[in-house]
């Protein structure tokens, strides 16, 4: 079972700081620029390009507060580092957008 079959959003742990919510309203404003970065780079082959934004995500995951992503793009770094199958990594990719489609600002 995958992440996005069980959640239809996750907010961040920092969401509700005053201090931190604009910075993670700004995150997940970029959100959908993140998800057709990795889309493209896998569309076009470019597993350096994608390895490199996966890597990049799982930190800014983990720093905005979205630890339920970070295992995701831990998994697919992990998957196009060590030269798994298309269809590994096609899978990880899946996993990832999907539960990056569900990111919110806010507070539940």
């Amino acid at each position: 079972m995958t992440t996005t079959e069980t959640v239809s959003a996750i907010y961040s742990s920092l969401g509700a700081d005053p201090d931190l919510g604009e910075l993670v309203e700004m995150f997940v404003e970029e959100m959908p620029q993140r998800i057709a970065t990795l889309e493209s780079t896998f569309a076009e082959q470019d597993l350096a390009g994608l390895k490199r934004t996966a890597h990049q995500l799982k930190g800014a995951c983990g720093s905005y507060g979205f630890s339920q992503l970070t295992p995701l793009a831990a998994r697919l770094e992990a998957a196009v580092r060590d030269g798994e199958s298309a269809e590994a990594i096609e899978s990880a990719l899946t996993e990832l957008v999907g539960a990056c489609r569900c990111v919110r600002a806010g507070t539940p």
